[in-house]
């Protein structure tokens, strides 16, 4: 290779080097103003984290518990990591399968769904909340599933129990296709459809002798 080329790949090297340190420049430069001028700087970010109350007291199961909780956490990773409540199940994390499924003042909706600081003052319900705390006796639904072992695995047992709870006690005498479509935000991986609409009809029959 001549001088003369190896001068002109030096040349064109260095330039290369120095446009990218010139964009890393220019990017920072944007990246500070930003910093300054939107008020997305680390400190204003925790400043505002800091003014929502971490330790909250939750209505659970007819317990109240003190609980730490980050703003942004959801009430299915409270009642699994903080609380020790592993009934509610952590499935698709994303709304679609019903493994996390609870009672918020009666109504069936999905844990992973919501954050832990909307339900203060509200009543929180999950599986292990079922059953009599002084007789240890099942709930209607838990009883009719012990009936009709309508589950296979069981992973997707306790968010149906809870769809189930709520169907029953709004309508204690659902028709088939009434339960199906109650149970319908809740997904089995095992299809075991039939059997768990035998479960609900048996709840719902239960109901009606109780």
């Amino acid at each position: 290779m001549g001088e003369v080329e190896s001068v002109g790949l030096l040349e064109q090297k260095h330039s290369r080097r120095t446009f990218i340190k010139g964009v890393v420049a220019a990017g920072a430069t944007v990246a500070s103003a930003n910093y300054m001028l939107n008020g997305t700087s680390v400190l204003g970010a925790a400043a505002v984290q800091s003014q929502t109350e971490r330790m909250i007291t939750l209505n659970v199961n007819g317990q109240q518990r003190r609980v730490d909780v980050l703003p942004n956490e959801t009430l299915a990773m409270t009642l699994r990591y903080k609380l020790n409540l592993t009934g509610t199940k952590l499935g698709c994390d994303r709304a679609e399968c019903g493994a996390c499924t609870l009672l918020i003042d009666g109504v069936n909706q999905y844990g992973c769904s919501i954050l832990t600081h909307s339900v203060r003052g509200r009543e929180v319900t999950t599986v292990e909340g079922l059953e009599d705390p002084d007789t240890g006796e099942l709930s209607l639904v838990q009883q009719a599933v012990m009936d009709e072992g309508g589950f296979q695995c069981a992973f997707c047992a306790p968010g149906f129990i809870m769809s189930m709870t709520a169907l029953i006690e709004q309508n204690p005498n659902p028709t088939r296709a009434e339960a199906a479509h109650a149970l319908s935000g809740n997904l089995c991986r095992c299809a075991d459809y039939d059997k768990i609409l035998n479960c609900a009809m048996r709840a719902g029959e239960l109901a009606q002798n109780a």
